[in-house]
C-alpha cells in the first residue's frame, strides 16, 4: 500500500480501520453514507483500490463504479423518493476534492433545497460569450483530437 493510501480516510474505511455506515459492497467498490448529510441519503461510492483522481482509473474500475452508482441511485430513489438526484465527482483542489481518493456523490435533491447550484444566477452573462453552435464546434475541436489520440 502506498503512503498516500495509508493516509487516506477512504482506504482506512475500506480496510475496516474506521467505522462507517456501509450500504453496499462488491469486489471492486464500496458505498457508504457521507458524514455530512445535508440531505438524508447522501452516499459516497468509492473504488476499493486507491486512485486519487478519475484520470488514474482503469476501464474495469470505472465500469464497476458506474454500475454501483446506478444501483445506489435506484436505492436512494426507492427509500427517499427525492424530487431529483445529483451525482458528482470532483478532481483536485479547484474542483473542491477534499479526499484524494476518487469518489462519486449520490445526493438526493429537493426543490429549492439551496444546495449545489450548478449554474449561478449570473450564468446568462457568461453564456453570451458563446454566440453559436459554430463557437461550440471550435471549442470541441481540440477535445475531439485528444479523444482520437487516446483511442489510437
Amino acid at each position: 500500500m502506498t503512503e498516500s493510501a495509508r493516509d487516506c480516510v477512504f482506504c482506512r474505511i475500506i480496510q475496516g480501520e474506521l467505522d462507517s455506515a456501509i450500504i453496499y459492497e462488491d469486489d471492486s467498490t464500496l458505498a457508504f453514507l457521507n458524514l455530512r448529510q445535508s440531505n438524508e441519503g447522501h452516499v459516497l461510492v468509492v473504488p476499493k483500490r486507491h486512485f486519487e483522481q478519475i484520470y488514474d482509473l482503469d476501464e474495469d474500475t470505472a465500469c464497476a463504479l458506474a454500475g454501483t452508482v446506478c444501483k445506489v441511485s435506484r436505492a436512494v430513489r426507492r427509500v427517499y423518493a427525492p424530487e431529483g438526484l445529483s451525482i458528482w465527482q470532483s478532481n483536485g483542489p479547484a474542483a473542491f476534492q477534499e479526499v484524494p481518493h476518487v469518489h462519486w456523490h449520490v445526493f438526493p435533491r429537493y426543490t429549492d433545497d439551496g444546495l449545489l447550484v450548478v449554474y449561478p444566477r449570473d450564468i446568462a452573462d457568461r453564456a453570451r460569450l458563446i454566440k453559436s453552435v459554430d463557437s461550440l464546434k471550435t471549442i470541441a475541436g481540440p477535445l475531439i483530437e485528444a479523444l482520437e489520440e487516446d483511442i489510437e
